[in-house]
Protein backbone atom coordinates (compact mmCIF):
# COMPACT_ATOMS: atom_id res chain seq x y z
CA UNK A 1 0.00 0.00 0.00
CA UNK A 2 1.41 3.38 -0.93
CA UNK A 3 1.68 6.07 1.70
CA UNK A 4 1.67 9.93 1.65
CA UNK A 5 5.17 10.14 2.72
CA UNK A 6 5.65 9.04 -1.09
CA UNK A 7 6.79 11.81 -3.41
CA UNK A 8 6.71 12.86 -6.48
CA UNK A 9 10.13 12.70 -8.89
CA UNK A 10 12.16 15.62 -9.87
CA UNK A 11 10.24 17.62 -11.92
CA UNK A 12 12.04 18.88 -15.61
CA UNK A 13 9.68 22.19 -17.40
CA UNK A 14 9.43 22.14 -20.92
CA UNK A 15 11.33 24.31 -23.22
CA UNK A 16 9.03 27.75 -24.32
CA UNK A 17 9.99 25.76 -27.80
CA UNK A 18 8.52 21.69 -27.04
CA UNK A 19 5.55 24.30 -25.71
CA UNK A 20 5.01 25.96 -28.85
CA UNK A 21 4.89 22.54 -30.76
CA UNK A 22 2.68 21.11 -28.53
CA UNK A 23 0.35 23.98 -29.04
CA UNK A 24 1.12 23.70 -32.79
CA UNK A 25 0.04 19.80 -32.73
CA UNK A 26 -3.06 20.63 -30.71
CA UNK A 27 -4.31 23.48 -32.73
CA UNK A 28 -4.28 20.49 -35.67
CA UNK A 29 -7.55 19.41 -34.05
CA UNK A 30 -9.52 22.52 -34.34
CA UNK A 31 -11.32 23.79 -37.30
CA UNK A 32 -10.46 26.84 -37.60
CA UNK A 33 -13.33 28.15 -39.00
CA UNK A 34 -15.16 27.35 -36.06
CA UNK A 35 -15.13 28.52 -32.57
CA UNK A 36 -13.14 26.47 -29.70
CA UNK A 37 -15.01 25.13 -26.97
CA UNK A 38 -12.65 24.69 -24.06
CA UNK A 39 -13.89 21.74 -21.10
CA UNK A 40 -13.67 22.88 -17.60
CA UNK A 41 -13.64 20.57 -15.11
CA UNK A 42 -11.46 22.01 -11.74
CA UNK A 43 -9.96 25.60 -11.42
CA UNK A 44 -10.70 26.51 -14.99
CA UNK A 45 -14.46 26.34 -13.94
CA UNK A 46 -14.26 29.21 -11.59
CA UNK A 47 -10.58 30.99 -12.63
CA UNK A 48 -10.49 30.62 -16.35
CA UNK A 49 -8.26 33.88 -17.21
CA UNK A 50 -9.78 34.16 -20.48
CA UNK A 51 -11.94 35.85 -22.47
CA UNK A 52 -15.27 33.66 -23.85
CA UNK A 53 -18.35 34.70 -25.14
CA UNK A 54 -20.47 31.66 -23.67
CA UNK A 55 -19.96 29.15 -20.80
CA UNK A 56 -22.29 26.56 -20.08
CA UNK A 57 -23.16 23.50 -18.37
CA UNK A 58 -21.17 20.83 -19.95
CA UNK A 59 -20.67 16.75 -19.27
CA UNK A 60 -17.95 14.47 -21.28
CA UNK A 61 -18.31 10.80 -21.48
CA UNK A 62 -15.12 8.09 -20.86
CA UNK A 63 -13.44 10.08 -18.51
CA UNK A 64 -13.88 11.18 -14.73
CA UNK A 65 -12.14 13.52 -12.72
CA UNK A 66 -9.83 12.84 -9.83
CA UNK A 67 -6.89 14.30 -7.48
CA UNK A 68 -4.45 12.27 -8.89
CA UNK A 69 -1.65 15.11 -9.51
CA UNK A 70 0.78 16.75 -7.50
CA UNK A 71 1.12 20.00 -6.90
CA UNK A 72 4.38 21.43 -5.97
CA UNK A 73 4.34 24.77 -6.78
CA UNK A 74 0.87 26.32 -6.73
CA UNK A 75 -0.82 24.32 -4.32
CA UNK A 76 2.22 22.85 -2.41
CA UNK A 77 5.74 22.67 -2.98
CA UNK A 78 8.30 20.38 -3.59
CA UNK A 79 8.54 19.04 0.51
CA UNK A 80 4.98 19.07 1.02
CA UNK A 81 3.39 18.38 -2.18
CA UNK A 82 -0.20 19.14 -2.67
CA UNK A 83 -2.97 17.67 -5.09
CA UNK A 84 -4.84 19.30 -8.06
CA UNK A 85 -7.39 17.79 -10.01
CA UNK A 86 -6.99 16.08 -13.61
CA UNK A 87 -9.33 13.95 -16.26
CA UNK A 88 -8.68 9.78 -15.49
CA UNK A 89 -10.47 7.28 -17.43
CA UNK A 90 -13.67 6.42 -16.95
CA UNK A 91 -17.12 7.56 -15.85
CA UNK A 92 -18.07 10.72 -17.02
CA UNK A 93 -17.86 14.45 -15.38
CA UNK A 94 -19.75 17.56 -15.40
CA UNK A 95 -18.29 20.33 -15.70
CA UNK A 96 -18.59 24.36 -17.64
CA UNK A 97 -17.69 24.86 -21.77
CA UNK A 98 -16.23 28.16 -22.52
CA UNK A 99 -17.00 29.27 -26.27
CA UNK A 100 -13.98 30.82 -27.01
CA UNK A 101 -14.21 33.30 -30.04
CA UNK A 102 -11.94 32.01 -33.46
CA UNK A 103 -10.09 35.45 -33.23
CA UNK A 104 -9.09 34.75 -29.59
CA UNK A 105 -7.90 31.43 -30.08
CA UNK A 106 -4.27 32.06 -31.38
CA UNK A 107 -3.77 34.55 -28.05
CA UNK A 108 -5.28 31.95 -25.54
CA UNK A 109 -3.02 29.46 -26.15
CA UNK A 110 0.29 30.51 -24.72
CA UNK A 111 -1.15 31.92 -21.47
CA UNK A 112 -3.11 28.35 -21.24
CA UNK A 113 0.01 26.11 -21.70
CA UNK A 114 1.97 28.47 -19.46
CA UNK A 115 -0.78 27.41 -16.84
CA UNK A 116 -1.55 24.03 -17.68
CA UNK A 117 1.32 22.13 -19.47
CA UNK A 118 5.04 23.57 -18.55
CA UNK A 119 5.73 20.16 -16.73
CA UNK A 120 3.78 18.15 -19.29
CA UNK A 121 1.49 16.73 -16.80
CA UNK A 122 -1.62 16.68 -18.97
CA UNK A 123 -2.41 15.42 -22.39
CA UNK A 124 -4.51 18.03 -24.03
CA UNK A 125 -7.16 15.99 -26.04
CA UNK A 126 -10.21 16.69 -28.10
CA UNK A 127 -13.40 15.38 -26.16
CA UNK A 128 -16.99 15.18 -27.53
CA UNK A 129 -18.78 17.95 -25.14
CA UNK A 130 -22.38 17.60 -24.56
CA UNK A 131 -24.18 20.64 -23.93
CA UNK A 132 -27.76 21.00 -23.47
CA UNK A 133 -29.02 20.40 -27.02
CA UNK A 134 -25.47 19.64 -28.95
CA UNK A 135 -22.15 17.70 -28.82
CA UNK A 136 -19.27 19.70 -30.07
CA UNK A 137 -15.73 19.13 -29.84
CA UNK A 138 -13.66 20.63 -27.24
CA UNK A 139 -10.43 20.78 -25.88
CA UNK A 140 -9.51 19.62 -22.07
CA UNK A 141 -6.30 18.58 -20.55
CA UNK A 142 -6.42 14.86 -19.42
CA UNK A 143 -3.56 12.87 -17.49
CA UNK A 144 -0.33 11.78 -18.80
CA UNK A 145 0.35 8.68 -16.64
CA UNK A 146 4.00 8.97 -17.56
CA UNK A 147 4.44 12.55 -15.89
CA UNK A 148 6.71 12.69 -12.07
CA UNK A 149 3.75 14.29 -10.95
CA UNK A 150 0.79 11.65 -11.73
CA UNK A 151 -0.45 9.69 -7.91
CA UNK A 152 -3.20 7.85 -8.93
CA UNK A 153 -1.83 5.18 -6.35
CA UNK A 154 -3.43 7.36 -3.45
CA UNK A 155 -6.22 5.92 -1.69
CA UNK A 156 -9.13 8.51 -0.63
CA UNK A 157 -7.73 8.96 3.02
CA UNK A 158 -3.80 9.99 1.54
CA UNK A 159 -6.33 12.26 -0.64
CA UNK A 160 -7.89 14.27 2.35
CA UNK A 161 -4.06 14.34 4.35
CA UNK A 162 -2.14 15.45 1.18
CA UNK A 163 -4.90 18.44 0.62
CA UNK A 164 -5.11 19.36 4.31
CA UNK A 165 -1.77 20.08 5.02
CA UNK A 166 -0.18 21.82 1.56
CA UNK A 167 -0.11 25.20 0.60
CA UNK A 168 1.49 26.79 -2.24
CA UNK A 169 1.70 30.36 -4.18
CA UNK A 170 -2.08 30.34 -5.09
CA UNK A 171 -3.09 29.44 -1.68
CA UNK A 172 -4.17 25.85 0.01
CA UNK A 173 -4.70 22.61 -1.50
CA UNK A 174 -8.01 22.74 0.43
CA UNK A 175 -8.93 25.75 -1.01
CA UNK A 176 -8.82 24.28 -4.71
CA UNK A 177 -11.03 21.67 -3.35
CA UNK A 178 -13.53 23.54 -1.82
CA UNK A 179 -13.86 26.16 -4.56
CA UNK A 180 -14.01 23.19 -6.83
CA UNK A 181 -16.88 21.50 -4.99
CA UNK A 182 -18.76 25.31 -4.97
CA UNK A 183 -18.50 25.56 -8.53
CA UNK A 184 -20.13 22.44 -8.84
CA UNK A 185 -23.07 23.45 -6.39
CA UNK A 186 -23.87 26.38 -8.84
CA UNK A 187 -24.34 23.86 -11.35
CA UNK A 188 -26.99 21.95 -9.16
CA UNK A 189 -24.21 18.82 -9.30
CA UNK A 190 -23.62 16.95 -6.50
CA UNK A 191 -20.29 14.74 -7.19
CA UNK A 192 -20.21 12.11 -4.51
CA UNK A 193 -16.47 11.77 -4.78
CA UNK A 194 -15.38 14.90 -4.22
CA UNK A 195 -17.99 15.97 -1.74
CA UNK A 196 -16.44 12.58 0.58
CA UNK A 197 -13.42 14.16 -0.16
CA UNK A 198 -13.96 17.78 1.33
CA UNK A 199 -15.91 15.80 4.01
CA UNK A 200 -12.44 14.31 5.01
CA UNK A 201 -10.28 17.29 4.48
CA UNK A 202 -12.44 19.32 6.96
CA UNK A 203 -12.67 16.36 9.66
CA UNK A 204 -8.23 17.20 9.23
CA UNK A 205 -9.04 20.80 10.33
CA UNK A 206 -9.54 22.64 7.51
CA UNK A 207 -12.78 24.81 6.41
CA UNK A 208 -14.11 26.09 3.40
CA UNK A 209 -13.09 29.75 2.79
CA UNK A 210 -16.11 32.41 2.75
CA UNK A 211 -18.44 32.31 -0.19
CA UNK A 212 -17.65 35.73 -1.00
CA UNK A 213 -13.98 34.69 -1.72
CA UNK A 214 -14.52 31.43 -3.23
CA UNK A 215 -14.25 32.38 -7.01
CA UNK A 216 -11.42 34.20 -6.66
Amino acid sequence: MSTVLDRPLPTVRLSDDELRVSIDETLKGWNRRADLWLFAYGSLMWSPNCEYSQRKAARIYGFHRSFCLWSRINRGTPENPGLVLALERGGSCHGFAYRIPRANVEGLMWPLWQREMLYGSYRPSWLQCHLDKSVVPALAFVINPEASGYCGHLDDAERAKCIAGACGRYGTSAEYLFKTVDALDTLGVHDQTLHKLAAKVRECGCEPPPRDKRSR
